[in-house]
């Protein structure tokens, strides 16, 4: 018979460099997951994304056992990383922050292709170029 989930948790953690600490910790606490066995085996996961922040969904079962799918990085870090900038615009229409190319718009729609809702890389591309102006970041080449 399989398993009956009980609940399920989406959090944001760098790869490989968890910790318990909040506000993870309390997080997984109070939905009744271990936080150490959790913090270990997400970072034995995770280790060679090396402090890339991820997105995770964990499902825990009503034995309080747990799964978790690694889900690819943010839209977001990946334009901050690509334009080279540590974080986006308060008045994204009025002050621009920094310049990406379409081109990259598309290497980071491949690497997040399957959590996107895109049929192709144009597509997809065409999504981070708006997620990237949506933050202050102009797109050339679009």
């Amino acid at each position: 018979m399989a398993k009956k989930a009980m609940t399920s948790l989406k959090i944001m953690a760098p790869g490989g460099q968890a910790t318990p600490a909040p506000p993870l910790g309390p997080a997984l606490g109070a939905a009744g997951v271990n936080p150490g066995q959790f913090i270990q085996q997400f970072n034995d996961k995770t280790r060679d994304l090396n402090g890339k922040v991820v997105g995770c969904v964990i499902t825990v079962f009503e034995d309080r056992s747990f799964e978790f799918e690694i889900k690819s990085s943010p839209a977001s870090v990946l334009i901050k990383e690509a334009a080279k900038i540590d974080k986006g615009s308060g008045e994204p229409h009025v002050n621009k922050v920094g310049t990406i190319t379409m081109d990259q718009c598309r290497a980071i729609a491949q690497e997040k292709m399957e959590d996107l809702n895109a049929h192709d890389v144009d597509a997809a591309g065409r999504i981070i170029a708006g997620t990237a102006r949506s933050m202050g970041v102009d797109v050339e080449g679009d």
